[in-house]
């Protein structure tokens, strides 16, 4: 098949539109996915009886099935118990949930990295629990896991095609579509191909450079 350049700039537009709804996606669950993954380091730092074993058995089997599964059972399960989200809601649910469950042990190794002298001095100036965390643990722990985060939302960013399965018109689905209606798949694939890369490769430089400029803290 050759190559068809009017074509390509023509299905540009569209494809940037479901550009948008990706980006749109990756935030919003990126989001979720830290402040979740937060909860979840707490819940479980805390060692409160039933609630943190609950926490850890929701971590562990959310980790180990696929993303795909997860957003079709959000989203066509959840229905029968009255819950009904639209494709990109239940999707961003799909996202941040999933990787709440990674982040949580980013943040776990994060505040474990922080020296314990630091947790004897805030215990030796009886400080309240509530201002050794927020003033003196999380300071120290989560700029060392920024560089991890990142490589958490370039790999969400690259799964948001997965959410098609949910009629989420994203990028990528956008591309099938394309290719439907006209019977051409390779200028529109290959030109969200290449807008993934235009964004996805910047981004984990951006990341490499957080990486080394955390490891001289």
């Amino acid at each position: 098949m050759i190559w068809d350049w009017d074509y390509a700039i023509e299905s540009l537009p569209a494809l940037l539109r479901g550009l948008q709804v990706t980006l749109l996606a990756t935030l919003l669950g990126s989001l979720l996915a830290f402040a979740l993954g937060l909860v979840f380091a707490l819940v479980r730092r805390s060692r409160v009886p039933v609630l943190s074993q609950l926490v850890w058995a929701f971590v562990e089997f959310w980790r180990s099935t696929p993303l795909l599964v997860q957003a079709i059972l959000i989203f066509f399960v959840l229905p029968g118990f009255g819950i009904t989200l639209s494709p990109l809601t239940a999707g961003v649910v799909a996202l941040g949930l999933h990787y709440a469950c990674y982040t949580s042990e980013v943040y776990r190794a994060g505040i474990d990295a922080v020296p314990r002298g630091q947790w004897e001095a805030a215990a030796a100036l009886h400080l309240p629990r509530s201002r050794v965390w927020l003033g003196v643990v999380l300071p120290q722990a989560v700029p060392r896991v920024v560089p991890a985060l990142g490589n958490y939302v370039i790999s969400m960013f690259k799964e948001v095609p997965l959410l098609l399965a949910i009629g989420v018109v994203e990028v990528v689905t956008v591309a099938n579509q394309l290719g439907a209606q006209t019977f051409r798949l390779v200028e529109p694939l290959t030109l969200a191909g290449v807008l993934f890369l235009l964004i996805s490769y910047p981004a984990s430089l951006l990341v490499r450079r957080l990486e080394r400029r955390v490891g001289v803290l």
